[in-house]
């Protein structure tokens, strides 16, 4: 069976003989030149999309994001790059760059292009083709001329360009959602590199504490003061300690390297980090009704219901086009240097007696109950990961204020009084190193809780912004969209 219906039209070698056409094609005539005319409108957009996922991204984020498609763009952007390097990276900093910078967010941007050349496709008519045969018999030479245009794509041709918009408005939408998704990951990776920076400091105050203690012990066990069993946990404090450092490097050695990566830098050279994170903020906001605005605002599930548009007018489109691919119509006109010029039409039929269509119908009816039930899937993760976010937002800010507030101030206290009583010849040096390794590890400890709380909040900001795992969906029909054949 052909990919479609067909109208086929033949010209002599004076002009196309529209005239001899029988009256019923006439109208057919009228809707391919109009199509025709129509299909000559479509052209792409100046900004290939690109300005729409800018602008949906400010409504989420204050940073810009550049498609650089030429030398010009891409000198200005590495300026721009390298003055932010000039300076000690904050957050949004790392995050600019890269929004400007990261290849594969630069490669992803080219998706554009191919749903907008899908979308202005459907819009237009395929080339027509343009066929000739030449047969003799003795002295007899006969031409035979064709023009022939797929007529299933023209009367298609409104349902899927429908189709096709979706399909580029719903590309724009996962572009945004990628934009936020890279923003996550860099701030993220931004607060685990600080932290690392900030723990790696902290860590040799805690081994020289322990390696005083390890020498101290082994010099009293040398003149008989000191037991093995305490000198072997002094020298067990100082292993632990030293094996800690190393860990430390090895961490903030892994984390400066992914944020590097996701900058999309060649090298962590010119990179600067602060010494420590910021501060927590003094209040965190209390989200009404948080379970709503993820549904109101999270693209990934207004993606969902352009997948869902998109595929219930595909499944009309199979249903409406279910028999077309078994009629075929056409106008003949034959010449011959002996004989008259012939002139008629012909309409053939292919019996669908094993294949009326019900298989790509069964399909898109499954396609589409299959976005349904996704639709309802995406809805009740979106409500259960939005509040799941926020708990644990709420959460670490209240570990993290405690640890800052209540944990470290009361350790510092600690010390203090060690210090005193060691000064007056209370306690030994024993005892003033072991609450110096405890006063280290609780600075650590503020370090990590405030660390998870910076990681916590952009996981909140992404899931009210959604979830980058969206499943692409396939033009519209292509058994539609073939080529056009011949008489």
């Amino acid at each position: 069976m052909t990919a479609g219906m067909r109208i086929t039209a033949t010209m002599d070698t004076e002009a196309i003989t529209m005239h001899a056409m029988p009256f019923p094609l006439r109208p057919i005539v009228h809707v391919v030149l109009s199509a025709a005319l129509l299909g000559g409108c479509a052209s792409f957009s100046r900004d290939g999309g690109f300005d729409a996922v800018q602008s949906a991204t400010r409504q989420h984020i204050q940073q810009d994001v550049v498609w650089s498609r030429d030398d010009a763009s891409r000198s200005r952007t590495q300026t721009r790059i390298d003055a932010l390097l000039a300076q000690p990276l904050t957050a949004d900093d790392a995050v600019q760059i890269a929004l400007l910078n990261n290849p594969g967010l630069q490669a992803a941007f080219n998706t554009l292009g191919l749903a907008e050349a899908d979308w202005v496709a459907s819009q237009r008519l395929p080339n027509p083709g343009f066929s000739i045969g030449r047969l003799t018999r003795g002295s007899e030479v006969e031409w035979e001329r064709s023009l022939h245009l797929n007529l299933a794509r023209l009367l298609t041709m409104p349902m899927r360009a429908d189709i096709e918009q979706r399909l580029f408005e719903q590309t724009r939408r996962a572009l945004v959602l990628q934009v936020l998704q890279l923003a996550a990951e860099t701030r993220k990776a931004w607060v685990l590199a600080v932290a690392a920076t900030q723990t790696a400091q902290y860590q040799p105050q805690a081994m020289e504490a322990a390696e005083a203690g390890a020498e101290l012990a082994r010099r009293m066990a040398q003149v008989g003061n000191w037991s093995k069993l305490k000198q072997a946990r002094e020298q067990s404090f100082y292993a632990d300690a030293a094996l800690a450092v190393a860990r430390a490097e090895q961490v903030k050695g892994q984390t400066r390297e992914r944020l590097v990566r996701l900058m999309g830098l060649s090298s962590a050279e010119k990179v600067q980090l602060p010494e420590r994170l910021p501060d927590l903020p003094a209040v965190l906001s209390q989200l009404a009704d948080v379970e709503q605005q993820a549904m109101a605002s999270r693209i990934d599930l207004q993606m969902t219901r352009l997948q869902t548009e998109a595929l219930a007018r595909n499944l009309g489109l199979t249903r409406s086009t279910r028999l077309i691919n078994v009629l075929e119509l056409g106008i003949i006109n034959n010449g011959s240097n002996e004989a008259p010029q012939q002139r008629g039409y012909e309409i053939s039929f292919e019996l669908p007696l094993f294949d009326w269509g019900q298989s790509r119908v069964v399909q898109a009816e499954s396609r589409y109950r299959q976005a349904l039930e996704r639709a309802r899937e995406a809805a009740v993760n979106a409500r259960s990961e939005v509040r799941e976010a926020y708990a644990m937002q709420q959460g670490q800010y209240a570990i993290a204020r405690h640890l800052r507030d209540e944990v470290v101030p009361l350790r510092q206290r600690i010390s203090e009084e060690t210090l005193l009583r060691y000064n007056g010849m209370l306690i030994g040096v024993f005892e003033l190193l072991a609450d110096a390794r405890s006063q280290i590890a609780s600075v650590n400890a503020a370090i990590e809780a405030q660390r998870d709380f910076w990681l916590a909040d952009a996981d909140m900001q992404m899931a009210l912004a959604g979830k980058p795992d969206m499943r692409p969906v396939a033009s519209a029909s292509p058994s539609m969209t073939e080529s056009s054949g011949g008489h």
